[in-house]
């Protein structure tokens, strides 16, 4: 165990202790002697870039991957580390070091499978460790103190960037600047109990569109036994009448199809028609997503098929405005 400032006490008597989850990404990378940046730091090397602080850091290795390369398997064992830490009465918050080009989905997968009561704060790097520009330090250093303050009620949060934001709706932005993510303007989320259930057992496929684009790389997900799909459509949830048709094959087959958008920002709505708009899609069986983008999308699909849920539960999830759930 990692020990700062030991001797200062907090106002409890007691240093708080933090669990810290390393899992590769580019805050543990620096560059080869090819000149590629891969994951090779461990949570103590990071840690020892801490300023003194009043806590007590336990380091744990659960990954050593760079997060694009993630499936939903290694997600799981993230999320399942998490729950042992949580579990774990002596811990009182938990940061976890995640690459960023998936930290939206893994975050929001903690967040729908536990619905932590302790502060569980991802973050991570845009550039790496031996970059002249980099960033690691500083966000971890963000993340242990908003690890130590009392849990946000959106529950799990991500300090990055100068900024703490909650998971629901998060999506990261651009890719050369070290304030990195931003969230989908919304209130709340529209799941209110958690989703225990593991994912690794479940294939749910992102099918990206453009214009013209056909229903080949929908069937071809069908193809290879997708229980779920998000379709990454255009505008505000739009696509082709071919596209429209292979929706209609993947429910004739049972299979769940949500249909998000590749635009960041915005609320999504299925009114246009024409044979491919959002509303042809619904009417084809697609549930149209309100908020989420299709990597958190993805995600939410894959953990309430895992769970059971109801298509109208999916539906509601996705489809439904924060303030008319109930609690």
């Amino acid at each position: 165990m990692l020990n700062h400032a030991a001797h200062v006490v907090t106002g409890t008597g007691q240093i708080p202790l933090l669990a810290v989850l390393a899992t590769g990404g580019t805050i543990a990378s620096s560059r080869g002697a090819d000149g590629a940046a891969s994951p090779s730091l461990r949570a103590e090397d990071l840690l020892a870039l801490l300023p003194s602080m009043a806590v007590d850091l336990r380091p744990q290795e659960v990954l050593a991957k760079d997060s694009a390369s993630l499936t939903l398997a290694d997600m799981q064992r993230i999320s399942d580390a998490v729950a042992t830490e949580l579990a774990d009465p002596r811990i009182a918050g938990i940061v976890a070091l995640h690459g960023t080009d998936a930290m939206e989905e893994t975050a929001l997968l903690v967040q729908l499978q536990h619905a932590p009561r302790k502060p569980v704060v991802f973050t991570g790097a845009q550039f790496a460790s031996d970059h002249p520009r980099s960033d690691g330090a500083r966000n971890l250093t963000d993340a242990v103190r908003t690890a130590l303050q009392p849990p946000r009620p959106g529950g799990v949060t991500l300090a990055f960037g100068g900024r703490v934001l909650p998971v629901w709706g998060l999506y990261k932005f651009t890719s050369d600047a070290p304030d990195a993510f931003r969230r989908v303007a919304d209130e709340g989320a529209t799941v209110t109990r958690p989703l225990p259930a593991p994912v690794d057992g479940l294939r749910v496929d992102i099918v990206a569109t453009h214009p013209g684009s056909d229903g080949l790389h929908l069937e071809a997900s069908l193809a290879a036994g997708a229980q779920g799909i998000v379709v990454s459509a255009l505008g505000s949830g739009n696509a082709t009448p071919e596209l429209v048709a292979a929706i209609s094959r993947a429910r004739a087959q049972g299979v769940m199809v949500v249909v998000s958008s590749r635009v960041p920002e915005g609320l999504l709505s299925p009114i246009y028609g024409g044979g491919g708009g959002g509303h042809d899609m619904r009417r084809a069986g697609a549930i149209h997503a309100r908020l989420l983008r299709p990597g958190q999308a993805r995600i939410l699909l894959a953990a309430m098929l895992a769970n059971g849920c109801s298509e109208a539960e999916i539906a509601r999830a996705f489809e439904t405005a924060p303030e008319t759930v109930p609690a």
